[in-house]
């Protein structure tokens, strides 16, 4: 019977024993992660330009469209904003 390419790769022979199986060599111990207070203080020396000033206001919305923007979860006022401010630009 002949026998295919891939059957002679699948089939096991009797007369081979198993060889040694090779440890992968041990890789060395990776760096400690640096901790937080330390990655804020790098950040804060390259100098980041501050965020710009947000002003705190009372700004009185239709129910409906307050429900619209909290329905898409956090981040309602973000998105708010970012609406007027797209308003601005386009008005000019």
């Amino acid at each position: 019977m002949k026998q295919g390419f891939f059957s002679r790769l699948t089939r096991s022979q009797p007369d081979e024993a198993p060889g040694p199986v090779a440890e992968a060599p041990a890789l060395p111990p990776a760096p400690p992660a640096p901790a937080i207070e330390e990655i804020v203080r790098e950040i804060v020396r390259q100098g980041l330009s501050a965020a710009p000033r947000k002003a705190a206001i009372s700004l009185r919305l239709d129910a409906d469209v307050l429900d619209w923007f909290r329905a898409r979860g956090s981040g309602y006022q973000t998105r708010i904003n970012a609406v007027l401010r797209a308003y601005m630009e386009a008005a000019g």
